[in-house]
């Protein structure tokens, strides 16, 4: 009798998969990913490794399951308490019960993060964005995570053009400030997964995709990476996490994330 095939997983799905490893372990908290890779990702890890952890709907409730993503039906949702912005940072984010995973357009090697703007000076910027919105504050009271769909010198800069949230750079430091709430975990991008173990908590890659180099990964990065003294390849999704991925985003919308490679194969 022949086995099955393993299954096939597109790079968005990867990464679905890779993303929800950083919300493993994290107890009693609101997984929060902002973003379609992401916020699957959330809901993917709490149906599967880590139930203990609470999702929103994104607008003012606590879910008991998690909601998917694109056009639905509001009453689809099984709320499970009453958690409106009003109460949100009280309730999450200054008690560190949050781990938000984000995309910033700026990241660099030490973990800063720009969300504002890029090029000229703050008076004058040559490309004014979003602004810092709630990243001062995140990035001090809560874990976070990070997702970028097109790895490029662009986005790992070896300086961002603004500081919008803290990162681990010890030149950018206030002598005698309290920087032990900053807790930075993962990056996963369409190339590889990161986080922060390098020297003086640097990036540093830990896995790369199929058929992906480390050359291929410095080389889409402004500044010098660390690499694990092991680099392993990224694991795919098996068929039960495909299942769940399909099913909270049943519009497919995580295949316009993401420009796919030839599909991976499991095995």
């Amino acid at each position: 009798m022949m086995e099955p095939s393993p299954p096939e997983a597109s790079l968005a799905e990867l990464c679905i998969f890779a993303c929800s490893e950083a919300f493993r372990g994290n107890g009693e908290v609101i997984a929060t990913g902002v973003g379609p890779v992401p916020r699957l990702a959330a809901g993917l890890a709490k149906l599967t490794h880590s139930p203990e952890l609470m999702m929103t709907d994104g607008e003012a409730y606590l879910v008991e399951q998690p909601v998917p993503i694109g056009p639905r039906a509001y009453d689809d949702r099984k709320p499970a308490g009453y958690l409106p912005f009003s109460r949100f940072f009280d309730a999450a984010v200054w008690t560190g019960r949050r781990h938000a995973m984000v995309t910033p357009t700026q990241l660099d090697r030490f973990g800063q993060i720009n969300l504002s703007y890029m090029g000229g000076t703050y008076d004058k910027p040559k490309t004014q964005m979003l602004g810092v919105r709630g990243f001062p504050g995140n990035t001090i009271y809560h874990p976070n995570s990070f997702f970028f769909p097109a790895h490029s010198p662009r986005v790992f800069v070896p300086e961002v053009d603004m500081i919008s949230g803290v990162g681990h750079n010890p030149a950018k430091r206030t002598p005698g400030g309290n920087f032990t709430g900053v807790d930075l975990r993962l990056i996963v991008t369409n190339l590889c997964v990161m986080d922060f173990g390098g020297p003086e908590h640097a990036i540093r890659v830990v896995s790369l995709h199929p058929g992906v180099t480390f050359d291929e990964v410095q080389a889409a990065t402004g500044f010098e990476l660390a690499r694990a003294e092991t680099l392993t390849e990224t694991p795919l999704p098996d068929a039960a996490a495909l299942e769940i991925i399909a099913r909270l985003d049943p519009h497919g919308i995580r295949t316009s994330v993401i420009k796919d490679n030839p599909p991976a194969r499991q095995g």
